[in-house]
């Protein structure tokens, strides 16, 4: 357990660099674009000395560092800024938007490793014979489906053909739960399942290796019964998918970005495609570190699980 936490202080340690560099590359990134933000505030009928006194009193043409360091004081207090007329705070909208994110992202990994379990263990246990040709085929295809374009045939077949689920819109749980799911289930498929692909390709192979050890063989010799071996083999087959997880976790943010749109979602993907057709800097500015931060805190939180799941690591 101390070897433990000092690899996890350890992890937790590198955050707060990993966090100023994020928000130093978004910064940067998002200062250099064209869009000019006293145009986009007062109109485009706004004579050149309205727009170079907005720009004087808040301080856009201060120099980058300056800007960058009043950036990170705003962003301790939690103001990212305010979008553009109709002006209204980028963290208030984020609050709104964000949850609903979260929301799909996670039944999409929900729904992507309990197929990765269920295509990935089904093909190690009846490897080479047809059901895990069967599972290898599924893998492939699906790996090769994108999302988006797994979303639209959803809809075009169980929303529109067969009128199952609703081609688009959002239902809050806090009204109905059974309606949250029916509005959610085509977008979480259409996010989860490219993702289980992947994995269970993953953990089919994970699994081979670990029936193949010694340890299963004097375990099955000794009678042990089959659960408890499984049970071993899958807990120590899981541990290379776990590493593999965190990133696909950051697959699936940025999937759910693209299907919101298709889904008419209204969360972060609405959001920052709302930024970009408005040319408003400031909400593409916090949307985009808002999702980075979690792609961040989601890894660092998967490399605590695999600390905490491989007993190996922890001696090294």
């Amino acid at each position: 357990m101390i070897a433990f936490l000092r690899l996890a202080l350890r992890r937790l340690a590198a955050l707060p660099f990993l966090i100023l560099g994020i928000t130093l590359l978004v910064f940067v990134v998002l200062q250099f674009s064209p869009n000019d933000p006293a145009y986009n505030a007062l109109g485009e009928g706004a004579s050149a000395e309205a727009r170079a006194a907005y720009a004087a009193e808040r301080g856009l043409d201060d120099p980058l560092p300056v800007r960058y360091a009043r950036f990170l004081g705003d962003l301790v207090t939690g103001d990212l800024g305010v979008t553009t007329p109709p002006a209204q705070p980028v963290v208030d909208r984020i609050a709104v938007a964000f949850p609903l994110t979260l929301q799909l992202t996670a039944l999409g990994l929900l729904i992507g490793v309990l197929l990765a379990l269920t295509l990935g263990v089904t093909g190690a246990i009846y490897r080479d014979r047809w059901a895990d040709h069967v599972t290898r085929v599924l893998s492939m295809a699906a790996v090769a489906v994108p999302s988006f374009w797994l979303g639209i045939l959803l809809i075009q077949q169980f929303a529109l053909n067969t009128p199952l689920f609703p081609t688009g819109g959002y239902v809050n749980p806090a009204e109905s739960v059974g309606g949250w799911l029916h509005s959610m289930a085509l977008p979480a498929i259409a996010l989860g399942v490219p993702v289980a692909a992947s994995l269970a390709r993953l953990v089919r192979t994970s699994m081979v290796e670990e029936l193949d050890r010694d340890y299963v063989r004097t375990a099955r010799g000794n009678g042990l019964p089959g659960a408890l071996v499984m049970r071993s083999v899958l807990r120590n087959a899981l541990i290379t998918p776990l590493t593999v997880l965190g990133l696909r976790v950051g697959y699936l943010l940025g999937g759910a970005v693209i299907i919101e749109n298709i889904f008419d979602l209204p969360g972060m993907g609405k959001l920052m495609l709302e930024g970009v057709t408005g040319n408003d800097v400031a909400l593409v500015q916090g949307a985009v570190l808002t999702i980075a931060l979690a792609f961040l805190v989601v890894n660092i939180v998967v490399d605590l699980l695999y600390l905490l799941v491989n007993p190996r690591i922890r001696t090294v």
